[in-house]
């Protein structure tokens, strides 16, 4: 069966109803518990059980305990999550970035003993890139291995490190020489000895991301994915899935709050909404051609970096327009609208922030230069 063409259309359309009369019989809504903590075990129920039912092996090789079939179906039922909110659509988006890093890169039988922990929920892992000072310029890293005989000892400091705190594995780079091809990426247990992960709180009150230490941290040879000096590479087809499926959970995400804002200002302006729906229905048809291209088995490369502008942009005008049309909600309110919008003025700083990816777009789509 072609991936791209009418029969993958069709089955994606059976497969997207088939889940919503899955989930309409099958309640997966998340308990009063407060916190991230909360949300973190939530993530863990809601992929547990859509991995026992089959669904959160659609799209996945089965050599990894996957089931087959396009990764569109990935991305539909990460929309069904996102949309009825059984999910904080960031983390549930992790599986996304992690585990076709594990499939393109790990040892055979580390990614089929490794990656149905992850899909069925019971591991978190976490992705050790940023480090204090090498953020957007990731390039620049300092975490080091160094090889002793078959093991390799890593001492240095990541930080932003999502679900750190939660997290059974990391997909961490390191340098290992001079220069892009001196970067080099481990598969890491996070309790190995050496590993203090220490929670950083956010301004919207959220323990979300962790500094991690490295001292003297040992690791086997069959830990490293792809071979040395692959880092770089790893991380360049990683990055593109960051902003692919997983921005298609997010704007489903975004579509939700939007209807919330709609039905709290049916006498607003009708301007600003339009905008705000304008903005996320503009990045909903970029993201669309972006999963196309991936479920037809198209490389992500730089023109991802379009998606993430867009994105950006989209979310923080429609939590600025709900900051215009909620006057008080945001600043004097104890309601869902403010931890969001103080989430927002985020985005356009995670996954690389908006004037990287804007060079990006210049110079490797647009061949602009370096000036």
């Amino acid at each position: 069966m072609s991936e791209s063409g009418p029969e993958a259309v069709a089955e994606v359309g059976e497969f997207r109803t088939r889940v919503r009369a899955w989930l309409d019989e099958n309640n997966l809504s998340p308990g009063p518990a407060p916190g991230f903590d909360a949300q973190v075990a939530q993530l863990g129920r809601v992929r547990r059980a859509l991995f026992e039912a089959g669904w959160m092996r659609y799209g996945w090789p089965e050599a990894v305990g996957g089931l087959g079939g396009p990764a569109l179906l990935r991305a539909v039922l990460g929309e069904e999550v996102a949309s009825r909110g059984l999910a904080e659509p960031g983390i549930y988006s992790m599986v996304e970035v992690l585990a076709p890093t594990m499939i393109s890169y790990a040892r055979p039988e580390l990614a089929a003993e490794m990656v149905p922990r992850l899909l069925d929920g019971s591991e978190q892992w976490c992705q050790g890139f940023s480090e204090p000072g090498s953020g957007s310029d990731l390039a620049s890293l300092r975490t080091r291995a160094e090889q002793r005989g078959d093991r390799w000892v890593i001492n240095g400091q990541k930080v932003w490190t999502s679900l750190a705190q939660f997290a059974s594995r990391c997909v961490l780079l390191t340098r290992t020489g001079p220069g892009h091809d001196g970067i080099t990426a481990f598969f890491v247990d996070m309790d190995s000895p050496g590993i203090t992960v220490r929670p950083l709180r956010t301004m919207h009150g959220v323990d979300e991301f962790a500094e991690v230490y490295f001292d003297d941290v040992v690791i086997g040879e069959s830990r490293m994915l792809g071979r040395p000096g692959d880092g770089w590479r790893v991380a360049m087809d990683l990055l593109p899935y960051e902003r692919s499926t997983c921005f298609w959970h997010r704007i489903a995400h975004l579509f939700t709050r939007l209807d919330r804002l709609l039905d709290q200002t049916a006498e607003a302006d009708d301007t600003a909404l339009g905008a705000a729906y304008l903005a996320l229905h503009t990045v909903r048809c970029r993201s669309r051609g972006t999963q196309q291209r991936l479920g037809g088995g198209a490389a992500l490369g730089p023109d991802t970096s379009i998606d993430k502008v867009l994105l950006a942009t989209a979310e923080q005008q429609l939590f600025d327009t709900a900051r215009d049309l909620l006057p008080g909600e945001i600043e004097l309110a104890d309601s869902g609208w403010r931890p969001e919008f103080l989430y927002s003025r985020a985005a356009t700083i995670y996954g690389g922030t908006a004037e990287i990816q804007r060079n990006i777009i210049a110079r490797r789509l647009l061949d602009l230069g370096k000036e």
